[in-house]
């Protein structure tokens, strides 16, 4: 781990209202690193990325990015330091064409020649985006439609990456795909938290993983080290 991690969550608390979903976490990640984490549903791995990207407020403890506290700062300011967001179910702008949706992604940028040069990049990583470029959004297939999500948020150039399950609901073959840019977007140095309800790929992928309980963290490693044990295999890969 670097001196520095680019992230990290010191006993972060988020509720809703007086329900509290996530207890008091800490975790780290570092510059260029793929982190997933794991967990059942409604374990607190959604609540705990949107309190990151700043779409959910914190309760409590500390959220730190680049070593400074992010707690209050809004979503907007976030993303314009490279923080960005793939949210659970896409989040498209379905009325709009896919190039427009591209473009949303850059919407804070003034680097008109390089935003031309990333959207060539985000072509080159999905085809079949640049296939449908003027196709409107709400048309496309699922895997289409996640492909876009990727594509916008790349847009942003992103040094943090929070993608929420980007394989639910995709077929075998798609979830390859968007797998294979995942891997593509982490070798170029992007650092990435993946929260995936597929917790035997996403340990794969990963080089460390955190295993979410009920809104603790309840277990970290590498993800091979998760891989093999056996509460893991049980409670996670069908075992």
């Amino acid at each position: 781990m670097s001196a520095t991690p680019l992230l990290q969550l010191r006993d972060l608390r988020v509720a809703y209202g007086a329900i509290e979903a996530v207890k008091g976490i800490s975790l780290e990640l570092a510059h260029g690193e793929l982190v997933s984490l794991i967990g059942a549903n409604g374990a607190g791995k959604t609540t705990t990325l949107n309190a990151i990207a700043g779409t959910l407020g914190t309760a409590g403890g500390e959220l730190l990015y680049e070593g400074k506290g992010i707690e209050k700062l809004p979503a907007h300011l976030r993303l314009r330091r490279g923080l960005a967001l793939v949210p659970e179910g896409r989040g498209i702008f379905t009325r709009l064409t896919v190039e427009e949706n591209l473009r949303m992604g850059a919407y804070c940028r003034r680097d008109h020649d390089a935003v031309e040069a990333d959207l060539e990049r985000v072509f080159t990583m999905l085809p079949r985006v640049k296939e449908r470029l003027q196709q409107v959004a709400g048309t496309l297939s699922g895997g289409e439609q996640q492909m876009v999500a990727i594509g916008r948020a790349l847009l942003s150039r992103p040094r943090l990456l929070l993608l929420d399950e980007p394989s639910m609901g995709l077929a075998p073959l798609v979830v390859e795909k968007i797998f294979e840019v995942i891997r593509s977007v982490a070798a170029e140095g992007v650092t990435i938290l993946l929260v995936e309800q597929n917790a035997n790929l996403a340990l794969e992928f990963s080089q460390r993983a955190y295993v979410m309980e009920s809104g603790r963290i309840t277990l970290a490693g590498s993800g091979a080290e998760l891989l093999a044990d056996p509460k893991v295999r049980a409670a996670y890969l069908g075992e």
